[in-house]
């Protein structure tokens, strides 16, 4: 399975669900990279995607986007074969 990392915020139902969307699934592990307690992460997170918002998750080298990107990236059956590459 690809490796998956995903920059979060404590209080983020989006970035819950996205986690909830993975698991699902079958991601065991997600790096999760915490930018309201690593804020030198927001500017490299900002840096990397052009995106403010969280959560921006990664499968493997891609960048997904947010939680809808996610959704959408599922509904169009892709997100299953992304993290089987």
């Amino acid at each position: 399975m690809s490796k998956v990392k995903m920059y979060t915020t404590a209080v983020c139902p989006y970035c819950v669900r996205a986690k909830q969307i993975l698991k699902a699934k079958g991601v065991e592990e997600i790096e999760e990279i915490r930018i309201d307690t690593q804020p030198d992460q927001r500017q490299h997170m900002m840096d990397i995607t052009g995106r403010r918002t969280v959560p921006q998750i990664f499968i493997g080298d891609t960048h997904v986007g947010g939680c809808d990107d996610l959704i959408a990236l599922d509904q169009r059956g892709g997100l299953v074969p992304m993290l089987q590459a």
